[in-house]
């Protein structure tokens, strides 16, 4: 089921690797590894997705595709993890970060407007950096932890149980 599930929704890698926009990288996607469906890549590539989407930084597909292909995770999954943190989802997940951050650090909380302005933050990016990187880290640390050893049990249990389905298949029917 992972498998299959994952396959169907994948893009393939020939269509990613003719893409015109991806030419500048050469013979780096052809690398097989970076495609296969297996426990091993797809929680590598869950570990690395999980933790670049929380990371309050631009370019998040960027790095993840960057830290996916010497990891040899599963490159799609890794990069279509860091759609966790879009527009939407934005705001309250960076502020739950924020909010962590300041606990693990005693830093004081600021109080935020009513209408958050690039001036406001420009004033106080100075205050908010620290705490934000800080919960980010955390965050994204624990979630890195959770997607990849949630995965190997999932895939894990998801092959037992077919072997155990299988076994009583091909058992010998007695009349």
């Amino acid at each position: 089921m992972p498998r299959q599930l994952l396959k169907r929704y994948m893009p393939s890698p020939d269509r990613i690797k003719r893409n015109k926009s991806l030419r500048f990288m050469g013979t780096v996607l052809h690398d097989p590894n970076l495609w296969h469906l297996n426990r091993h890549s797809v929680a590598r590539a869950m570990a690395i997705g999980l933790f670049v989407a929380m990371l309050p930084i631009p370019m998040q597909m960027v790095v993840s595709a960057a830290i996916a292909v010497p990891a040899r995770a599963n490159l799609p999954i890794s990069v279509g993890l860091v759609w966790l943190t879009n527009p939407v989802t934005m705001p309250p997940i960076f502020f739950t970060q924020y909010k962590i951050g300041t606990l693990l650090l005693g830093a004081p909380e600021r109080t935020m407007p009513m209408e958050v302005s690039v001036a406001w933050l420009a004033a106080e990016f100075q205050h908010i950096w620290q705490p934000l990187l800080t919960g980010s880290l955390v965050i994204g640390t624990v979630l890195a932890i959770i997607g990849y050893t949630g995965t190997m049990l999932y895939w894990r249990f998801w092959v037992s149980r077919n072997w155990q389905r299988r076994k009583l298949r091909q058992r010998p029917q007695s009349d």
